[in-house]
């Protein structure tokens, strides 16, 4: 299958994106909160598909994290007590990026956690996600799959280009190496978190505009009927004619132009 063309994905990434916005004013209107969880392997796409969600949303009512290293302290505490404060209150949407299923995944395979921290988080991790169903949160876990030649094009990609760098980590180095080990430790999760309460979704990722497309239609289906009347407000015409802008203490800088 062709990978999908950048003017053929927008054509259809834009309906979605308008079923998004009305989700979010379902969301408001109900007072449902939702969590998504985004995981995949390294340059999978998850960035890309959050921004895809989250593009036309509401940044007060839809919250992205991302949590870096843990600090000393929050090494210290109950691991799934980093992420209690992220999750949302009524009306809002929360898209994880690097969720609870770091342990899992980078932090098994890179030595990051002790074998007792990793097993203690498989049995945990779904009595926690039972909790927040149970409480009423709409949990949805999604995994992102990527062939390995197509990773590696992606950190091709990304040591070619130097607005993509950034992304680069020792870690991804290390990723390269070690395709099999994360496939080894993200199946030992699947095993041990696929639940009939909190169940993970798989989605391909080879192709990411497509895997996007893919993703955010799956999410809209699993919704209930988020259909809710638009509120129109009425602005009144102006009575006066329009004011122009002054400024009376400094002036705005002059607008850019290519020529100078």
């Amino acid at each position: 299958m062709k990978k999908l063309k950048r003017k053929e994905y927008e054509k259809l990434l834009e309906p979605l994106q308008l079923e998004l916005v009305n989700m979010s004013r379902w969301l408001q209107h109900s007072g449902k909160r939702v969590v998504v969880v985004v995981e995949g392997r390294d340059t999978a796409g998850k960035g890309g598909v959050i921004n895809a969600i989250s593009e036309h949303l509401n940044p007060r009512q839809c919250h992205v994290v991302a949590l870096g290293k843990p600090s000393e302290r929050e090494s210290t505490q109950w691991y799934f007590q980093r992420y209690v404060p992220y999750l949302p209150a009524a009306g809002e949407i929360l898209l994880l990026d690097r969720s609870w299923y770091n342990r899992a995944g980078v932090e098994k395979v890179m030595g990051f956690c002790d074998d007792g921290q990793y097993r203690a988080f498989l049995k945990q991790a779904p009595v926690f996600e039972q909790l927040l169903v149970d409480d009423g949160v709409l949990l949805f876990k999604y995994w992102l799959t990527v062939d390995q030649s197509e990773q590696e094009e992606r950190f091709a990609e990304r040591r070619e280009d130097p607005l993509k760098r950034w992304k680069l980590s020792p870690i991804d180095v290390q990723a390269q190496a070690r395709y099999a080990d994360y496939t080894k430790a993200r199946e030992a999760m699947l095993k041990a978190t696929h639940s009939r309460h909190a169940p993970w979704t798989l989605v391909d990722f080879n192709d990411q505009r497509r895997g996007r497309l893919t993703l955010i239609s799956n999410l809209l289906h699993r919704l209930p009927d988020t259909q809710v009347p638009d509120a129109q407000l009425d602005f009144p015409a102006l009575k006066s004619k329009p004011l122009k802008e002054r400024f009376s203490v400094i002036k705005p800088i002059a607008s850019f132009d290519a020529d100078d």
